[in-house]
This record gives structure tokens, sequence and C-alpha cells, in this order.
């Protein structure tokens, strides 16, 4: 019975120090994206156009995040997670695109 009192409570602990970390990946995330885009503007790869359409699509993946983190005691869930997860897959492929084709400044 102490072992499985024991196992319960480290599977406790354990949960409840990765949540912290995942909240920093996602910021993480966000701050990389943007750190690319502001690469891009520097090196004349992105457009004021282009520029404009990413800064205003990760301002709105950042104010979900927020609202998410609002409703939930500033924790995302896992599902939230996984949809800003997506969000910021589509967005990294968008700034590549942009950064990658043939319109310069």
């Amino acid at each position: 019975m102490k072992t499985l009192a024991a196992k319960l409570a480290l599977a406790a602990l354990l949960a409840a120090s990765t949540v912290p970390a995942l909240a920093a990946e996602v910021d993480a995330r966000q701050n990389n994206q943007q750190q690319r885009i502001g690469q891009g503007v520097e090196s004349g790869q992105l457009t004021p156009r282009e520029t404009a359409r990413l800064e205003n699509k990760e301002a709105k993946i950042r104010q979900e995040i927020r609202a998410d983190r609002a409703a939930n005691g500033g924790k995302l869930t896992a599902a939230e997670r996984a949809k800003v997860n997506r969000q910021e897959n589509r967005a990294s492929k968008q700034i590549r695109r942009a950064k990658h084709n043939t319109k310069t400044m």
C-alpha cells in the first residue's frame, strides 16, 4: 500500500512540474516565430504586406493563448496546447514561404 501511495505522489509531482515547462514551450515558440519574422524584415526577404499579415496571425494566436489561460487559471489544457501547436505549425510554414518567395523589399 505504501508503494502505491508513493507512486501516486511521484506521478502527481511529475505532472505538476511539467505544466510550467509546457507553458514555457508555447512562449518560446512564440518568441522564435517573432524572431524569424524580424530576421525576414531585416534581410529584406519579407515585404511590408507579408510582414503585416504574419504579425497579425501571430497576434491572433497570442490573443487566443491569453484568453485560454485566463479561462483556465493561467494554464493551457492539453487540447488547447495541441490547437496552438497546429496554429503555430501553420504560421511557421507561412513564414517560411513568405521568406523564400521571389518578393523582396
